[in-house]
């Protein structure tokens, strides 16, 4: 054991140690423009002493809590008041390690819990471990997959996930990226069908260059509007064909629109199907929809960001049949690697699974009611609460109705017990909708959002 004395005596030798190697560089040292260029200018030792201490908060706060029901999803509080609990205002000298580490704490605290099971928000799929560090590694590394020369580990992974994407796709060959989300593949996807369709817009740009028109349902991501934007295409040339009832685009529509296209002298070439829609998680009908890119020679391009899981398993790949998947590679191999083909199939349909719990226990109850029979995980539903129950089905029913979930939404928020959406579509009013993704998520935390929705909503 080393006591206070000897400490302080070890102390004052590494303090005078520093102070030798300071004033050594001083002497030594090369000046231009006033600056010394002798050594780093950061403390290695303080940075690492720094990420222990942040990475000690980080398994605290968020990893160990992750799982746990009994905290927050979310401190709600208005932006006004956060700006005021926040130290956001940056100064000309830098903070001290013992803020910055407050300065964690308190994002954390006050950010959105994510991981938490009950946030059903967005299309979130809750923790992974093992591709949490991934995400830490290749942080820490800070890798560019472009060459070989740079990324050798990086490069081989991602070949590694494509290859065993396409088998589980069926075909014998193919290639492709790995990219940031969904947004930026659909206008990746854009972009080759444009390529595809006049090689010469590489060289030659815009000019010259026939009306291109696009096909895409009505139920699709909003991002298909904005890479027509982004590309320069044109938000007018894209065109919204026509939906069922359960969201799916209609094969007989499409064709109509491409007629259409075609008398105007315009010139299609792409068509974009959607393989999981972000709001009902409708599937279009994929087989005939190629059937009519072949006849008229356009490209398909299937959004699968949402649905492509279901390729995992053998039970609901039925549900599509051509798709990739949008996600980092090497996030993915590693928990790839960790859980298992098997393991993530699992996933996915108990996932599906948890989604037909849930929409039974909608059924029993007393006002809940089903927007309509999910296909995928998204279960649509409304809450009437008892006094609208007795309410003649009418325009005003209706109105007062729309006006229940923006409500509810706000009093689980600040209370923080829950997080979960909702949204109008097609003409019909505000209604809940629940995404089962997340392997933290179970039964209990079905019946949980059920009862919360039914106390938060008991005086209206």
């Amino acid at each position: 054991q080393i006591n206070v004395r000897e400490r302080k005596e070890i102390t004052d030798g590494e303090l005078n140690k520093k102070d030798n190697i300071h004033s050594k560089m001083k002497k030594n040292a090369v000046l231009v423009d006033g600056v010394i260029l002798n050594g780093p200018i950061t403390d290695s030792k303080a940075g690492e002493k720094f990420v222990e201490e942040a990475c000690k908060i980080i398994m605290e706060e968020i990893i160990q809590k992750a799982d746990d029901v009994t905290e927050k999803v979310c401190e709600w509080r208005a932006p006004e008041t956060l700006k005021k609990l926040l130290d956001l205002e940056m100064r000309d000298t830098g903070e001290s390690h013992q803020k910055l580490l407050q300065l964690c704490q308190d994002v954390i605290q006050y950010s959105v819990k994510t991981n938490h099971p009950r946030f059903f928000n967005q299309l979130y799929a809750g923790i992974d471990y093992y591709s949490l560090v991934a995400r830490f590694i290749t942080e820490a590394l800070n890798p560019s997959v472009y060459t070989y020369e740079v990324s050798p580990v990086f490069l081989l992974v991602e070949e590694a996930v494509i290859k065993k994407m396409i088998e589980f796709i069926g075909w014998e060959e193919g290639d492709g990226i790995f990219n940031p989300g969904g947004s930026v593949s659909n206008m990746y996807a854009m972009n080759l069908a444009r390529y595809k369709f006049c090689p010469e817009i590489k060289e030659k740009g815009l000019s010259g260059l026939p009306r291109l028109v696009l096909f895409t349902s009505e139920e699709c991501h909003y991002s298909m509007k904005k890479a027509a934007s982004f590309l320069g295409i044109g938000t007018e040339n894209v065109y919204f064909v026509k939906t069922d009832e359960r969201g799916k685009m209609i094969p007989e529509e499409l064709e109509k629109q491409v007629q259409r296209a075609r008398k105007e002298g315009s010139a299609p070439f792409l068509v974009c199907a959607t393989a999981g829609t972000t709001v009902l998680g409708a599937f279009d009908p994929l087989d005939k929809i190629a059937d009519i890119c072949e006849k008229y020679d356009l490209w398909l391009h299937v959004d699968a960001s949402w649905g492509g899981s279901a390729l995992i398993s053998r039970k609901h790949c039925r549900l599509l049949h051509a798709v990739f998947s949008k996600i980092y590679a090497f996030k993915f191999w590693l928990m790839w690697k960790a859980l298992g083909t098997t393991g993530l199939e699992e996933r996915v349909n108990r996932a599906l699974a948890l989604a037909r719990y849930l929409v039974e226990e909608i059924k029993k109850r007393e006002g809940f009611q089903l927007l309509l029979e999910p296909e995928y995980a998204n279960v649509c539903f409304w809450y009437i609460p008892p006094s609208l129950r007795k309410m003649e089905d009418g325009p005003e029913f209706w109105q007062k109705l729309h006006q229940v979930a923006p409500v509810v939404k706000e009093r689980m928020m600040k209370k923080g017990s829950m997080m979960l959406g909702y949204q109008p579509n097609q003409g019909k009013v505000n209604f809940f909708r629940q995404v089962v993704i997340s392997p933290q998520v179970s039964r209990e935390d079905m019946d949980f959002l059920l009862d919360e929705i039914e106390l938060l909503a008991k005086d209206l």
